[in-house]
């Protein structure tokens, strides 16, 4: 999919493509869907996470309670 906006019918075109017949009405919306996804997709790519671990290496439970009431 490019970055320009998925139009209507084209959010057919690729719901038929998957096997996933769209009914007229629900067309627009799907669309509109698709092009909220993938505007806050282009914002996460964006992003510098440096050097921030990935998921897998937080333990929970292992964090230190040092904070001060």
């Amino acid at each position: 999919m490019s970055a320009a906006e998925l139009a209507p019918s084209e959010a057919a075109r690729w719901a038929d493509r998957a096997g996933l017949p769209l009914p007229a009405d629900r067309l627009a919306a799907v669309a509109a869907t698709a092009n909220h996804i993938q505007s806050v997709v282009a914002i996460l790519r964006e992003l510098d996470f440096g050097d921030t671990p990935p998921a897998a290496a937080y333990r929970a439970g292992e964090e230190k309670n040092d904070a001060a009431v």
